[in-house]
Parts: C-alpha cells; structure tokens; sequence
C-alpha cells in the first residue's frame, strides 16, 4: 500500500515491533476513560474502536497520522491530512499531531452527528446497545461490526473501563417530608420528582460544583440537564442528579409566556428529545403560547 504523507510516498510500514493488543490497551485505557468523563463515549467503545481501526495501533494510519479511528477528512476539515486507498483509492484521512487529538476527534465526531443522538440516552455501561447503535448510523459498513467490537470488550474485559464513570452511590437519608433527602455531608438538599433526584441551584452555584458535592462527571449533569457546556445555571434552576423519564406523571401542559421545551422538560422530569417526539414538533423549535403539549402518550 502506498501511502501519501504531506507530499512524501512512505511505502509499507516502520520497521519496529509490533504493538501488542494488551501493549495499546494498557497505553491508551486512560485516554479513553478521560474522553468517557468529558463526552459520555463508553470507554469500552472508544478503546475497542480504536483496537479494530488501528490495528492495535499499527496501522500506517495510526503510525504515521496518529489517527486511531479511521476518520476521514470531511467537509470543513481544515487540519492536516492523510491519503490513502480504502473504500476508494486515494481517499483523504485526518491527521493528528498526536493520538489524544485523535481520541477528543472522536468524540466529537460522535456528538456532533444527530445520526448518533440517540446512543448517547443509553447507559454508559450498556456497550452492546452503543455497539449496535454505531452499525445501525452507519458507522462501518461490515455487518459484522457490532459483533467485532463486543468481542474485543468481552475477551479483554474493556467493560471495566465504564465502571470509572459510574456515580458512587450518596448516602441520603430521608426526612419526615414527603419526597425530601438531606445529604450527611452537604447542607444540599435533595428532592426527588417524577421520582428523579434533583437539586435547586443556590447563589453562586455551578454545574462543577455540584458535580464535585455528589461525585459525579461534569458530562453527566450536562446530559441529564439538556445543558451544553457553555451554558450557565441559574439561581433556583431544577438540575437533575439522574435520567430524566420517557414520561411524565401529569398527561398534559399548557404552555405559557416564557416558556422553552427544555423548561417543560425540567419542570416534569420528561427527557427533552422525548416531549419533542410524543409532540410532533421538529427539535429545536418552540411551540407557541397556549400549545397543548401531551407529557405520557404520543400525539396523533
């Protein structure tokens, strides 16, 4: 295989040892389980994707473009690059300057792409769901892929790797009212709704110190928020500590002056793509005062 280095032909590969698969495990685990903190990319995915697109890390792609993924150019790509021959000759890869660059591309690549939205309301831990789900966006071609990556997680384990992100269970204990939990080592106090823990933001809050009180990943009040990493909480703002549900308690909600889909979803504790989905509207818009939005079943 010939491959095109910014104008120089390299042919083959390095002359090197090989990497061992257990050798680019061990290497790069760490990588994958910072990226699972700051995007909600199981570990278990990023590191078997990155074990079968790189050929443990020895492909000429891997070695020469630091490029773990396979990912190709695309358009508004305007970093470094690559060619060589794949599904068609000569095609255009990115290229890294080194492989965390790769590993955060990654990420994003599956963040930004509303094809994969829908992995990222799986469990972190659920690496068969996450697997399925990259073949059925089109990830791969080969329809095999799935089974490929859920070997690779099995036989050496990677599933452990997920663990790191799972939420140390808080020890709470309830009080004489209804639905409130005070916390032994905070003064927070946790309601539940739609039987979802939630805290109310103080002054001064935001989302890193309340990730820090109950020992949670920045990414985890993000998602189960609908927050972006830009944006800033406000004072007496609801903030989930877990998943919001696919319904809420209540069937119905009149929508009223000031209102977002994302301030219904919080003040019913219903996930955000879903009361866009039972409502019929294109995500992203705003129904319009005096909407009749339906909370448990979807519209007709």
């Amino acid at each position: 295989m010939f491959l095109f280095v910014n104008t120089i032909v390299l042919i083959g590969q390095p002359a090197e040892r090989r990497q061992t698969r257990e050798e680019y495990i061990q290497k790069f685990k760490d990588l994958a389980i910072k990226e699972m903190h700051h995007s909600g990319v199981p570990a278990s995915i990023t590191l078997a994707q990155g074990i079968l697109e790189s050929g443990d890390g020895n492909s000429p792609l891997a070695v020469y473009g630091k490029n773990h993924f396979g990912i190709k150019c695309h358009s508004g790509w305007t970093g470094k690059t690559m060619h060589l021959d794949d599904d068609e000759k000569n095609e255009c890869f990115r290229k890294y300057n080194d492989v965390y660059d790769s590993y955060k591309d990654h990420s994003e690549f599956l963040k930004t792409r509303s094809r994969y939205a829908f992995l990222f309301d799986l469990k972190i831990t659920d690496y068969k769901g996450w697997a399925k789900g990259l073949k059925k966006a089109g990830y791969a071609t080969n329809p095999k892929y799935p089974d490929l990556l859920i070997g690779l997680i099995e036989k050496h384990k990677l599933y452990e790797y997920d663990n790191y992100a799972k939420v140390p269970p808080r020890k709470l204990n309830k009080t004489k009212t209804s639905n409130v939990l005070t916390t032994k080592s905070s003064s927070r106090i946790v309601k539940l709704h739609n039987n979802i823990k939630y805290v109310v933001v103080n002054d001064g809050d935001n989302i890193q110190n309340i990730a820090n009180d109950f020992h949670m990943n920045i990414w985890q009040i993000l998602k189960y928020n609908d927050l972006n990493q830009t944006d800033k909480i406000k004072y007496g703002e609801i903030i989930y500590l877990q998943p919001k549900k696919n319904k809420a308690k209540s069937d119905f909600h009149i929508v009223k002056e000031g209102e977002t889909m994302r301030s219904i979803s919080q003040l019913y504790g219903i996930k955000l793509n879903q009361l866009y989905k039972k409502n019929n509207i294109v995500l992203g818009s705003q129904p319009a005062v005096g909407t009749k939005l339906s909370l448990k079943k979807k519209k007709k």
